[in-house]
């Protein structure tokens, strides 16, 4: 259980960092502020017109009786919504990064470059234009297994009493492993991290991934909310890639890495540099010379 309370912690160190440092704070709004209102107009009218859909798909309902139409209609109709609800928090955060990548991209190097001590920030070497290619790919295939993972909740829905509890469950779990993966994406392809690699790490830290993201995903399903947590999630999960290099150099469990020296043994000189000459032996046996 340290995980999940590392995964929360992170989360709210990066709310603290964003609030120490009110400038990018105010500038990491924008991008989300932006999403907010494409999104809610989305499910707003997912909301007005779902009814209207669901009778369409489904014209071999058109001659039940009452009430057992109407049941069953405003049950898909819910179930739609649901669905999209579950799509938007899951893919708000994919479609926030593409639109604001210039902003949380300065906000996470900003992070970098103040926690680093000698203000040096990782660079993918590549051309701008690659790295958002690079950022849409790893979406694209992050988006993939996140709408499997919908269409299969979806599903399981209609199962009685496990549609209704276990099943809500399982799809804030995760949605939020997901989002913690998009935030961490920002920092991690920075370092020339692909989306295969990032899900990797991130199973082996699942409960650390799960302590991120669900309180971030119920958090952000009551209105307004994203756009204020946003930039503290983008500089918390900058801080979590940065423990993730550093638990890289170290090896499992903090065991140094494969060819480095043991804790207090010496270091060997590199290799072609002058060896030390040792001090020639006293005269005599004596350890004053005499």
């Amino acid at each position: 259980m340290g995980d999940l309370g590392a995964g929360f912690r992170f989360l709210v160190k990066g709310q603290r960092w964003v609030g120490e440092h009110g400038r990018w704070f105010g500038f990491g709004l924008l991008p989300g502020a932006v999403s907010l209102l494409v999104y809610a107009g989305a499910l707003v009218a997912l909301a007005w017109g779902g009814g209207d859909a669901v009778s369409w798909a489904t014209p071999f309902a058109d001659d039940w009786a009452s009430p057992w139409q109407g049941l069953f209609r405003d049950g898909m109709t819910v179930l739609l919504f649901a669905l999209g609800l579950f799509l938007a928090v899951i893919t708000f955060t994919a479609v926030t990064l593409l639109i604001g990548q210039p902003f949380y991209e300065a906000l996470s190097e900003a992070v970098e470059r103040a926690e680093s001590g000698d203000g040096v920030v990782p660079e993918s070497g590549l051309p701008w234009w690659r790295e958002i290619l690079v950022s849409v790919k790893n979406s694209l295939y992050v988006l993939v297994r996140v709408v499997i993972w919908g269409v299969v909740l979806f599903a399981l829905g209609f199962v009685p009493v496990l549609g209704q509890t276990v099943v809500p469950v399982i799809g804030f779990c995760v949605s939020g492993f997901y989002l913690t993966q998009e935030l961490t994406a920002v920092a991690m392809e920075r370092r020339r991290v692909g989306a295969r690699e990032q899900l990797a790490w991130l199973k082996g830290r699942r409960l650390m991934a799960l302590g991120f993201g669900v309180p971030l995903t119920l958090a952000f399903l009551v209105p307004v909310v994203a756009i204020f947590l946003m930039p503290g999630a983008v500089a918390g999960a900058t801080l979590m890639a940065r423990a993730r290099e550093e638990e890289s150099a170290a090896g499992p469990s903090g065991i140094a890495g494969p060819g480095a020296p043991a804790a207090g043994a010496a270091v060997p000189p590199p290799a072609g540099a002058a060896r030390p000459v040792p001090a020639p032996a006293p005269p005599s046996g004596r350890p004053d010379g005499t």
